[in-house]
């Protein structure tokens, strides 16, 4: 696959565009994403909830089925990270760009609900409301702006390994947090942070190392196609279990990041979609670039989470009704696509003047950043080399 199509216009002038097959790919994972959300949010998984009093019945298996591929979609996430990023530089703007994205709309949504009083107005809340990381446990948004700091050091770091040791690194991490996260011998806890770094390990791995079978889109087809029917029969059979004991196990095998088949469903359909033929298509890649951003809309908050699902749509109403079915897969979409379209709003009209405003002043921030530095490294005696 090639990272980018060169577009002829004019005759002359060339543009870069992204191929569109890892931009359907984030697509498809958000939309997994949001459905995971409507699943796990709603209530609907609650000790009283419906899927607690009969995970068997059809609506339930369903519901359960629909819901499971929302970790694997944040593997699916880093690994894009870290396979185009590992040959990358961070820039300020990159990240300035993916800081002012966050905060915008954690202090827009959070505002509104303080405005209309279903949040209520404490010191916590506006706490939470105004900082960019709240939680290195199980905040995605977070997690990820922290790692973001990390790649530079991640590259150098990858860098100067050689195959060898990469792949070892890659034997010792899998060993540590996929091997006790699924098998749960030992009650190994997680941080996403950390963990992003570990896909970022085996991203760049991919990247770095290209191989013959990277190449064959037809196995990383079928391997995606049994990664998920195995996810799926987990699935099934733990909700078989669940009514059996009377718990909560039916995502025993893919309930965090780190288990074994959200990593390798993760990788599997990653490659897949990396040699997907699918040429630069400028709606696809507009709605790609707006992923995030439906992912920082329809997650914002606690607040956001309970007036969406538990007041909008009802879930927990909705599960006994002779059409769930459709009516889950259209709240699923419509929640997409007005996060997308509000996030195409914001994009146009005060992402990209900002940053045009930011570009003009970036290398005079830099020059004083790294004055500042130098400073602070001289006092301390340190060598800014």
């Amino acid at each position: 696959m090639n990272d980018n199509n060169i577009i002829q216009s004019n005759g002359c002038k060339q543009l870069l565009h992204r191929d569109s097959n890892i931009e359907l790919y984030r697509i498809v994972t958000m939309i997994l994403i949001v459905a995971h959300h409507y699943v796990v949010n709603s209530g609907l998984t609650s000790l009283n909830g419906p899927l607690s009093a009969c995970p068997t019945s059809f609506h339930s298996l369903l519901l359960l089925i629909i819901g499971a591929f929302g970790k694997t979609g944040i593997n699916c996430f880093v690994f894009i990270t870290g396979y185009f990023m590992c040959k990358s530089n961070i820039k300020l703007k990159k990240f300035i760009k993916l800081l002012a994205e966050i905060m915008f709309y954690k202090i827009v949504i959070g505002f509104i609900f303080f405005a209309t009083g279903y949040e209520p107005i404490n010191i916590k809340s506006i706490i939470k409301t105004i900082l960019p990381v709240t939680s290195v446990g199980d905040n995605f948004t977070g997690c990820y702006l922290l790692f973001y700091l990390f790649i530079p050091f991640l590259n150098i770091a990858i860098h100067a390994l050689s195959e060898k040791q990469h792949l070892r690194l890659l034997i010792l991490c899998g060993f540590t947090y996929v091997f006790f996260g699924t098998v749960k011998i030992l009650p190994v806890t997680m941080n996403y942070v950390s963990w992003f770094m570990v896909i970022y390990l085996l991203a760049s791995y991919v990247r770095m190392y290209p191989k013959k079978i990277y190449t064959a889109t037809k196995l990383w087809k079928m391997l995606t196609i049994v990664c998920v029917a195995l996810m799926l029969m987990s699935v099934i059979v733990c909700a078989f279990i669940s009514k059996i004991v009377k718990g909560h196990m039916w995502y025993a095998f893919v309930a965090d990041s780190n288990t074994f088949l959200a990593v390798a469903t993760g990788l599997t359909s990653f490659i897949y979609f990396k040699n997907l033929n699918i040429k630069y298509n400028r709606i696809i890649n507009a709605i790609a670039a707006t992923t995030f951003g439906v992912l920082l809309i329809h997650a914002n908050s606690d607040a956001m989470r309970n007036w969406l699902w538990v007041d909008v749509f009802k879930v927990v109403e909705v599960y006994d009704k002779t059409l769930m079915p459709l009516i889950a897969v259209g709240s699923i979409i419509l929640v997409f696509i007005t996060c997308s379209l509000l996030d195409l709003i914001r994009i146009k009209f005060i992402e990209k003047p900002f940053l045009n405003w930011f570009s003009k002043r970036e290398k005079c921030m830099e020059e004083k950043w790294t004055n500042i530095e130098h400073k602070l490294l001289c006092k301390m005696s340190v060598s800014d080399k």
